[in-house]
C-alpha cells in the first residue's frame, strides 16, 4: 500500500499541469495526508496524557513541513547544527526541541543551549563531562545489548554506535546529577521502519523496567520515556499497515500497570519522521531514454542523487506512470550516474515507458530529499508542496551549479611550514 489512492486519485488530475510549470525532476509532498496521518496519530494516543510526537527533522528538513508539525502540536528531534537552526526558525524553543546526537562536539552542544535551550538527550557516557553546563533535564540514549531488532537499518544493538550500554546507565544518571540535572527522561531507538507494532509495545515495556530500576536505585523520578521512531510504512503494495490504535491500546495497558505499581506514570514520547512524511511524498521525474541491451533500461532525468535509498538499501519503491497502466515490459529504472546502483528498480514490470513519458516514485516524503547527494557534480531537485487548499507551492529551489561551484570561491589561505 504505496501513497493513497487519495493522493493518487488528486495526482491524477494535477501532475500534468504541475510538471508544465515546475519542469522535473521535483519532489512533491502532500499537506493534506500528513495532516491526516498527524491526526490519526493523535487520536491514537489521546488517552495519554502529555503525549508528544517529536518530529524527526533529518526525515524532511523543510521549514514548510517543521510548519505543520508544529501547527499539530508536535515538538521537533534534531541530531545537528542545521536541524536546530531549522526548528529555531520556525519557532521551536527549549523543550519542544529533542537534541539527539551522536560524537557530540563542544560546538555542537553550545548550539544546543542556545535561544532557549532544548532536551539534551546524550549517546554517550563520556559526553556527561564535556556538556559546558548540565541542564536541570537530562535524558540519555539507552542501548540495551543483545535483544531482536526491527531491520538491518539499525541493526544488532550490539554492533551499533548508538547509546549508553546497560552496565553504564546507572553510573551515568548519576553523575548527571552529580553536576546538577534534577529532572529525567529516558530514551531509545531500536527499529526502523517496523511494521509489528509488538516490537514497539516491547520497547516500552523494557524501558519501564528500567525506569523502575533506576528511580529505586536513585530515588529519582522520571518525567517520560521516549520509545524514538521507527514507526514503518509499507512501501510494497501486498504490506500491512502499522497498526497504531492496537499499538497505542497495548501500550497503554504497560503504562496502567506502572501506574498501579507507582501511582504515577511517565509522559510517552516518541519521534516518527517516515510514519509522519514518507507515503506523503512523490519523486516526479520525465524518461529521457530506452537503453536495450542484454536488458531494457529506462534512463530518467533524476538519479539516485535524489533518492539514496533503492541504491544504498536496495529498497522498493513502488513506480507508477502517469496516464497508463496496462503492465507491459520488465524493465530497469535508472539514473545518470557513474555507479551502477543508481537504480530506481530492477527488473520491474511497468507500461511500456517511452521519452518524455512521466513516472511519479512513491513515498519519497522521507529520507528523500534528506539524503541527497553532488557526485558527478549532480544538483537536488527542487521541493514541492500540494496545499490543503488545492495550490502548489515551491517549498525549496532546485541547486544550481552556482551553488555547487561556490564552496570553491574562497579567500586564499596558504601556510608556510
Amino acid at each position: 500500500m504505496p501513497i493513497s489512492k487519495d493522493f493518487e486519485r488528486r495526482l491524477s488530475t494535477s501532475l500534468r499541469p504541475i510538471v508544465d510549470h515546475y519542469g522535473t525532476p521535483f519532489h512533491l509532498y502532500d499537506e493534506k495526508g500528513v495532516r491526516e496521518t498527524g491526526a490519526a496519530l493523535k487520536e491514537a494516543f489521546s488517552g495519554f496524557e502529555g503525549f508528544r510526537e517529536y518530529f524527526a527533522v533529518k526525515a524532511l528538513p523543510n521549514p514548510e513541513i517543521m510548519h505543520i508539525m508544529r501547527s499539530m502540536g508536535f515538538g521537533l528531534d534534531c541530531s545537528s547544527i542545521a536541524e536546530l537552526q531549522l526548528s529555531r526558525k520556525v519557532g521551536a524553543r527549549g523543550e519542544e526541541i529533542m537534541f539527539t546526537s551522536n560524537n557530540t562536539s563542544r560546538v555542537e552542544f553550545e548550539a544546543a543551549e542556545a535561544e532557549g535551550g532544548s532536551i539534551l538527550n546524550l549517546d554517550d557516557i563520556s559526553l556527561i563531562d564535556k556538556v559546558p553546563r548540565m541542564p536541570e533535564l537530562i535524558c540519555f540514549r539507552y542501548n540495551p545489548g543483545g535483544r531482536r531488532t526491527g531491520n538491518d537499518i539499525i541493526g544488532n544493538p550490539i554492533e551499533a554506535k548508538y547509546g549508553v550500554s546497560h552496565n553504564q546507565l546507572l553510573d551515568a544518571y548519576r553523575r548527571a546529577q552529580a553536576r546538577g540535572a534534577r529532572r529525567f527522561g529516558l530514551h531509545t531507538m531500536l527499529a526502523s521502519n517496523e511494521l509489528d507494532y509488538s516490537y514497539m509495545v516491547e520497547t516500552t515495556r523494557m524501558l519501564l523496567e528500567v525506569v523502575e530500576w533506576l528511580s529505586e536505585s536513585l530515588d529519582i523520578t522520571f518525567e517520560f520515556i521516549n520509545i524514538g521512531g521507527g514507526l514503518g510504512i509499507p512501501y510494497r503494495p501486498d504490506q500491512t499497515p502499522l497498526d497504531i490504535h492496537a499499538m497505542a491500546q497495548e501500550i497503554g495497558a504497560e503504562f496502567d500497570r506502572f501506574r498501579s505499581r507507582y501511582g504515577y506514570a511517565p509522559r510517552l514520547y516518541m519521534e516518527s519522521g517516515r510514519f509522519m512524511t514518507g507515503p506523503h511524498g512523490v519523486l516526479v521525474t520525465r524518461a529521457i531514454n530506452r537503453k536495450v541491451i542484454y536488458r531494457t533500461y529506462v534512463g530518467m532525468d533524476a538519479c539516485m542523487s535524489a533518492l539514496m535509498r533503492p541504491g544504498m538499501y536496495g529498497a522498493y519503491h513502488h513506480i507508477d506512470v502517469l496516464g497508463k497502466e496496462a503492465v507491459q515490459e520488465t524493465v530497469d529504472v535508472v539514473g545518470s550516474l557513474c555507479e551502477n546502483n543508481d537504480k530506481f528498480a530492477i527488473q520491474r514490470a511497468l507500461p511500456k515507458i517511452e521519452a518524455e513519458d512521466i513516472l511519479y516514485i512513491h513515498d519519497t516524503g522521507a529520507h528523500g530529499h534528506a539524503m541527497g547527494f553532488n557526485y558527478n557534480g549532480k544538483v537536488r531537485p527542487k521541493e514541492l508542496l500540494l496545499r490543503s487548499d488545492g495550490t502548489v507551492g515551491l517549498i525549496r529551489r532546485e541547486e544550481t551549479l552556482d551553488d555547487y561551484f561556490a564552496t570553491l570561491e574562497f579567500e586564499p589561505d596558504r601556510m608556510v611550514l
